[in-house]
């Protein structure tokens, strides 16, 4: 019987679970779930005999790599920063891994390791990144099996919430882990546009409303991602004019956040907080630290839209207590995220990706769109959990079966890897639409 060892039971890890569960009994597979929440890792199991949860600190070291050595498979849907201490067992134990995150410098060092034990690494293997890397991919190759000399690629990708849940004035409720929502655009961006490099800083990022125009979708905007230009070797686009990875917002969520930068709420610096200090009190000692108080008030008595924004975060909650010692500004705000801007049981989410390229074929300039938008069932089986779970499922599948060859440390931008997951993922719903048009005077 062979084993997959799936380590993390969070937001995204529900569907890949019952994916894999409901394969088990076909292939006599064991899916094991390792959390530090025992009944969490229960839970997703539920009563399904193919599976088992089991409690692990991941830090311990012994514990984790006994759980490994025993697997044939490890998925890690650990927060990124522990990917490493995976890493490096797998790789002393030789075990195959696979992940949703992004390959980080840390696992870049094994990479000539991972190929001489001839074991797989399948990074950036979820929604974004992930699908986003797959479905571009078998665009771009498309174009240039065609003869088309690719001029401009923007791609767009955003957790979002479902219209009939809309109901708080950011336009966006918590689906995946919320300590990313925090920490995102903290690196600032870099991107070309236009044939220029352009780069952003933090509060760059949200400083202005950028449209997105999406097929049958409401209002929506947009802030690059961290540093697209490293992506255009890997897409094989290094001469392009225009490339840029974005992620998807309601214009509100960008205004209130730039607010949110400008204040300091992102930042890491801890503050000791007394017994009994209200949500509003503590925000009015962070502001102190910095002395923004002033700018804070001008905010919200010039702009009822910011008041607005800033009330429904829990800002001037003069009920709800702090249940911490020590915050940061940032943790505070990731607590304020998830007590003011959960998914309740029937809401749903939605996942918008949108791909547009331009390119020049014989002598014509034609515009290529291809939209994702699909929604979750419910707070649980979100839309998220489904497009980042399943593609790691599907992969987790083909490899386990001898049909995913590859050998190293990888992203899934080769053909042998989309060819085999995009109609899979077609077929659970998981698709795009496109259209195209030409371009009389671009």
């Amino acid at each position: 019987m062979k084993t997959i060892l799936i380590l993390g039971a969070g937001k995204s890890a529900t569907v890949l679970i019952e994916f894999l569960l409901s394969q088990a009994p076909q292939f006599s597979w064991k899916v094991q779930v390792a959390d530090a929440n025992l009944s969490a890792a229960k839970l997703k199991i539920g009563t399904s005999m193919w599976g088992e949860g089991v409690k692990l600190d991941v830090t311990e070291d012994a514990s984790r790599r006994e759980l490994i050595g025993q697997a044939d498979l490890v998925i890690s849907l650990l927060p990124p920063h522990l990917h490493i201490l995976v890493a490096r067992d797998c790789l002393l134990l030789g075990r195959s891994l696979f992940t949703a995150s992004y390959i980080d410098e840390e696992v870049k060092q094994l990479a000539a390791e991972i190929e001489k034990k001839g074991l797989l690494f399948l990074y950036e293997m979820g929604l974004d990144p992930g699908i986003d890397h797959m479905s571009a991919m078998a665009l771009v190759d498309e174009i240039k099996s065609k003869g088309g000399n690719i001029l401009s690629f923007i791609s767009h990708c955003g957790g979002l919430v479902a219209t009939d849940s809309d109901n708080n004035p950011w336009h966006y409720k918590i689906s995946w882990n919320p300590s990313n929502v925090v920490q995102a655009g903290k690196n600032g961006a870099l991107y070309r546009w236009n044939s220029k490099t352009v780069q952003l800083n933090t509060e760059e990022l949200f400083a202005e409303i950028r449209p997105a125009t999406i097929q049958h979708a409401e209002s929506l905007a947009w802030y690059p991602n961290r540093n697209s230009l490293s992506y255009l070797e890997l897409y094989g686009l290094d001469n392009i004019t225009t490339f840029i990875r974005t992620t998807l917002r309601h214009p509100n969520f960008i205004k209130g956040w730039h607010r949110l930068v400008q204040l300091g709420f992102t930042q890491d610096n801890p503050i000791i907080v007394s017994r009994n200090t209200t949500y509003a009190d503590l925000v009015q000692q962070f502001l102190a630290v910095n002395k923004f108080q002033i700018d804070f008030n001008q905010m919200i008595e010039n702009d009822d839209e910011l008041a607005q924004l800033f009330q429904s975060l829990g800002f001037m909650d003069t009920d709800s207590i702090a249940q911490k010692n020590e915050y940061s500004p940032a943790t505070f705000l990731q607590e304020c995220l998830e007590k003011n801007l959960k998914m309740e049981a029937v809401d749903k989410d939605r996942v918008v990706m949108q791909h547009e390229i331009i390119y020049e074929l014989n002598g014509q300039k034609r515009q290529l769109v291809s939209t994702l938008d699909i929604e979750g069932a419910d707070a649980i089986h979100t839309a998220m959990a489904k497009t980042v779970g399943l593609p790691l499922a599907l992969a987790a599948v083909s490899f386990l079966k001898g049909e995913l060859q590859m050998k190293g440390l990888k992203v899934p931008i080769h053909s042998t890897i989309y060819k085999a997951i995009l109609p899979k993922l077609k077929a659970l719903g998981i698709h795009f639409q496109e259209s195209e048009i030409v371009l009389k005077n671009y």
